[in-house]
């Protein structure tokens, strides 16, 4: 009775309106009264979820995207991104996957992404003749690279969410395949849906301005490599590489650049602040949520559940894929890693698995959530700088979301997509 007023409770305030934070909350909270549990042990639980150390990469890796974004690297990575790949057919909006997968590599962050090159590319295609709807689902489906990310922070999330079982280096590592065929797939889907629309295709700058722009943009690129490099080395952890990130960040854009004023740095704060609280209280609720379900034993009813379906592992891995999915529609990025990681990972561990490559599968499933509706934050970010409504976007989503789709079921079922890179450097 109590697993189902968990449930039911959560469904209906999600239902209602209510922000997945604070439904996860009172579902909780009214799932301990109906035991007669002190509240403090709830308490105690969102305390214990939101302290862990490695929990201080968070708040820089947020800051560190923030300052890239007003200390104008994005135009950089933008202005390369162009001459790399504008005279092709649609080249606006292949240049547009590119800005984005680079800038999520800077940035680790889609809503980030969205918001940085969107801002900048969306008006752009709209000026030059492209589509509304075509202009946000490139940058919309581009930007979502960035949750595989070495800045992203729902990494770090996941390494926690399972328990330690996971290095950070191979998993860092396991999302770099991934993330690249994601971007491939993103630009045969942008370059499909533009030659059947008939866009025009620009002119080639030459070698020269490709080379200028790529030396331009090279001192931003450069963090993920910093990130990689230091922590493969042991010259710092991953929470150290966050930190990292910000000084060179900072670097960048106050010296370098020299775009970042006191004025943008204190927005550059105060909206790291404001993300980074809504992240970590959203962690510290999700933990409590876990905590009751590993009392009502979710994670082995599940399990069982699945293997009565069928007991053939790319079955399960499917059924798994299809909760993940729609869960993802309708919970953040962290809520749905915190809650679902301790169920499903054991099951797919099982299957044969590893944590990894259910990590990668984890996130590119969460991704696809956020440019989905009801919740869809990534793509209602989009359609808000297109200034198109969501129905009309979704109206022709399908050929980006076909291509996410396949790259998703590429790393579910090849292992070697997600574990080639750990297993070369770490084994």
């Amino acid at each position: 009775m109590a697993l189902t007023i968990l449930c039911v409770t959560f469904t209906l305030l999600l239902l209602l309106g209510v922000p997945v934070a604070f439904s996860i909350g009172l579902s909780s909270l009214a799932t301990l009264l109906y035991e007669g549990l002190p509240l403090a042990v709830g308490f105690q639980q969102m305390i214990s979820g939101m302290n862990p150390f490695s929990f201080l990469a968070i708040p820089f890796f947020i800051f560190a995207g923030e300052i890239m974004m007003y200390g104008g690297i994005a135009d950089k990575i933008v202005a390369f991104a162009k001459s790399l790949a504008g005279h092709v057919r649609g080249g606006l909006g292949m240049s547009n996957v590119l800005a984005c997968t680079l800038f999520g590599g800077v940035s680790g962050s889609p809503v980030a992404d969205v918001s940085a090159m969107g801002a900048v590319l969306i008006p752009q295609m709209k000026k030059e003749g492209y589509d509304a709807d075509y202009a946000v689902n490139v940058t919309t489906h581009a930007s979502l690279v960035g949750a595989l990310m070495p800045t992203s922070h729902n990494l770090i999330i996941f390494a926690l969410a399972a328990s330690g079982k996971v290095s950070i280096a191979a998993l860092i590592l396991a999302g770099i395949v991934p993330a690249l065929v994601l971007t491939l797939c993103n630009l045969a889907a942008a370059y499909a849906v533009a030659v059947k629309r008939g866009y025009p295709s620009g002119t080639f700058p030459g070698w020269a301005v490709v080379g200028h722009s790529f030396v331009q943009s090279l001192p931003g690129l450069l963090v993920v490599v910093i990130i990689l490099l230091g922590i493969l080395s042991g010259a710092f952890t991953a929470t150290e590489s966050a930190s990292v990130a910000v000084l060179w960040a900072l670097f960048l854009a106050g010296l370098v650049y020299k775009k970042l004023t006191r004025e943008q740095l204190l927005k550059a704060a105060a909206k790291a602040v404001k993300s980074t609280g809504s992240v970590l209280l959203l962690i510290g609720i999700s933990s409590m949520f876990g905590y009751l379900i590993g009392l009502y034993g979710v994670a082995e009813a599940t399990g069982k559940l699945l293997t009565g379906v069928s007991s053939t592992p790319w079955v399960i891995f499917l059924w798994v894929n299809v909760i993940l999915f729609v869960l993802g529609t309708f919970l953040d990025m962290a809520a749905t890693i915190l809650i679902c990681t301790p169920i499903f990972l054991p099951i797919c561990q099982q299957m044969g698995m590893s944590t990894e490559q259910f990590g990668i599968v984890m996130l590119i499933n969460c991704a696809l959530g956020l440019n989905t509706p009801p919740v869809g934050t990534t793509q209602f970010v989009g359609c808000t700088i297109g200034e198109v409504s969501v129905g009309t976007v979704m109206k022709t989503i399908w050929p980006f979301y076909g291509g996410l789709i396949a790259a998703l079921m590429m790393v579910t079922y090849v292992p070697s997509f997600s574990m080639w890179l750990p297993n070369l450097i770490l084994k």
